[in-house]
């Protein structure tokens, strides 16, 4: 198979920032569209010129596509999922991958008696931060691990409510109380994405919603959830521990919703919103702003955004970003989720065609949702200390694509460490012979 025919399931928001990214890829030679709205998806596909229209799931799964992209509610995905795999289909679906242990060992058990690809299109994969810290990593910069902070910081009023509003019909209020650690990607893989270790152990605490809505009231939604907020200190395989924050009512500036931290033995990242600084072990500070800062959102996006939606929906590409291994035929096309949107795609079609691994993968993708789901169960009982579930590595010879696009990196393809903006001064230098001596 040299190319794809790929079928969307679902057409609303989310998705169009996608169809036409799926359309113009070199390597995809066809794309549908499907919604339980029919007139939502006949107009989705008019936007980009797109013929075939279906008005289920089902149909498409009976179509001749070779692969699904998944952009329905979340409670959906896993069953959605699942069924695709069933029906031969390759699966791209976004975040989260499921919303149970159980769901989530079957979609890995699918993947492994199917060979086919799945991937979970986890915009943090492709973040500027992550991608600095993954490159920094692989060159033995941080040392060994110690502590990483994943959050992800955004209030229901910030596009949240409308977005529900779109797909959850008069209902909407009973899906918009999901427990926020059942959407723990964003923050999950950023650590773990960098580091390669998962998380092993969790206790968390849950902030009972007070908001006149009552999304978040026990009988208010389908989960009996009363946290809008949760923070939960994990324990990860390597040693080191991590605290993830999923804050859904909270006052914050919401320009950079996601946000990561990463800290080890001979070097540490910070991202806050008015810096990115790498520190070394020598105490020489980087300012890597510039290198992390994506294309600003023009006017054009936010005339089309609704009110409230945060920034980073539409973000651009960074200079940190590996903008030399896209298809020419993206250049022009619109990004978002500060530049994931184009990668996310040709990650997954070179995926299919190659059978190389992505790192959204199905493994990935159990090791960033489980340790979430574990941590509300845990803040329902009050903190108590879980284990974390682990469905273990990819099969044993599995080739990853992350390692084929090094391989294939033009010479100067990558970043290179700005200038150092200072140097601390050394209050000590103690050599391992003068505690020898002593």
């Amino acid at each position: 198979m040299h190319t794809l025919k790929v079928g969307f399931i679902g057409a609303g928001g989310f998705a169009r920032a996608f169809l036409p990214l799926f359309k113009a890829h070199p390597q995809v030679r066809a794309v549908s569209v499907a919604d339980l709205r029919l007139e939502r998806a006949r107009e989705a596909a008019m936007q980009v010129g797109i013929r075939e229209v279906y008005g289920s799931a089902e149909e498409v799964l009976r179509s001749d596509c070779d692969a699904v992209a998944i952009f329905t509610q979340r409670e959906t995905h896993g069953p959605l999922a699942l069924a695709a795999l069933g029906a031969g289909k390759h699966v791209y679906c976004a975040v989260p991958a499921g919303l149970s242990v159980d769901e989530i060992g079957r979609l890995v058990e699918a993947v492994r008696l199917s060979g086919l690809t799945y991937m979970m299109g986890e915009t943090s994969l492709y973040y500027p931060s992550t991608l600095f810290c993954r490159a920094m990593w692989r060159a033995g910069a941080f040392g060994h691990f110690v502590y990483g902070e994943g959050e992800y910081m955004h209030d229901m009023e910030h596009g949240f409510y409308d977005a529900f509003r779109h797909s959850g019909g008069a209902q909407w209020k009973r899906k918009a109380g999901l427990p926020p650690m059942y959407y723990p990607t964003h923050t999950a893989s950023m650590i773990a994405g960098v580091t390669g270790a998962h998380f092993t152990h969790v206790s968390c605490l849950g902030w009972a919603d007070r908001h006149r809505d009552g999304i978040f009231r026990p009988e208010g939604n389908e989960w009996g959830n009363s946290f809008s907020n949760e923070t939960a200190l994990l324990r990860t395989s390597d040693g080191g521990c991590a605290r993830l924050n999923e804050f859904r009512r909270i006052g914050h500036q919401g320009g950079r919703s996601v946000r990561l931290s990463l800290f080890g033995t001979s070097g540490s990242f910070e991202e806050q919103p008015g810096a990115d600084v790498w520190v070394n072990h020598a105490l020489e500070v980087y300012d890597v702003g510039e290198l992390l800062r994506c294309a600003p959102v023009t006017e054009r996006d936010r005339a089309r955004a609704p009110m409230g939606v945060q920034e980073d929906f539409y973000s651009g590409m960074a200079p940190v970003h590996p903008a030399w291994r896209l298809p020419a035929s993206f250049a022009g096309l619109d990004n978002g989720h500060h530049g994931s949107h184009q990668f996310l795609v040709d990650d997954f079609v070179r995926a299919c065609l190659s059978g190389a691994l992505p790192s959204g993968n199905v493994w990935a993708a159990a090791r960033f949702n489980l340790p979430g789901i574990i941590a509300h169960e845990s803040a329902v009982r009050e903190g108590e200390r879980l284990p974390v579930p682990d469905l273990g590595d990819p099969p044993t010879g599995s080739v990853f694509l992350d390692d084929v696009l090094e391989r294939e990196a033009p010479a100067g393809g990558y970043w290179k460490l700005p200038k150092r903006v200072r140097t601390g001064t050394r209050y000590w230098q103690t050599t391992l012979d003068d505690v020898c001596e002593q």
